[in-house]
């Protein structure tokens, strides 16, 4: 029985070490990566605090355990 509860405690703290926030430009950089292979050409991303989010339609990601956003705007309208 201690066996299975010592499993059960190391799992749930492993799960929590790979939910470890990112940092804001790390974040950034990867969803970058993402609109370039996407091809977009003229874009925008902006790192704001949660505070400076008008359209909750623009957040693509959060980052620094939810006190920031990253905001994406497409400018090829």
């Amino acid at each position: 029985m201690k066996r299975i509860a010592a499993i059960l405690i190391l799992g749930a703290l492993s799960t929590s070490a790979f939910a470890a926030p990112k940092p804001c430009e790390e974040l950034k950089d990867e969803i970058e990566a993402k609109i370039q292979a996407q091809n977009v050409s003229s874009y925008t991303l902006e790192v704001v605090t949660n505070e400076d989010v008008h359209d909750q339609n623009m957040v693509v990601g959060t980052c620094e355990n939810g006190t920031k956003k990253i905001i994406y705007q497409n400018n090829d309208r």
